[in-house]
């Protein structure tokens, strides 16, 4: 499945930008940063569920906020790109054009 994480840390403390980037860093280890808050994870539902458990272990629910979406197939009909960014076909570790 292909879900976007986004996320608003509050970093007006060191410990809110020690979190800010645990919660990039976790990211980064199930999917690719596709603008600064948000990244684009192709995961299995075991994944899934353990980037969720993780990444709930970090964030501040009084503080913090944290966002998951699932996108459904057809990829094609349901995400449009515009600009600069380069995918990664997760499957092929190659560039998407």
């Amino acid at each position: 499945m292909l879900i976007l994480v986004t996320y608003d840390v509050s970093t007006e403390t060191s410990a809110g930008r020690a979190r800010l980037r645990k919660v990039a860093k976790t990211c980064l280890n199930y999917g690719q940063r596709v603008q600064k808050s948000v990244f684009e994870c192709r995961v299995s539902q075991m994944q899934y569920e353990s980037l969720e458990r993780d990444l709930l272990d970090v964030v501040n629910l009084d503080e913090d906020n944290l966002r998951f979406y699932r996108l459904q197939e057809p990829l094609s009909k349901n995400v449009k790109e515009y600009g600069t960014f380069k995918a990664i076909d997760f499957e092929k570790g190659t560039l998407i054009f």
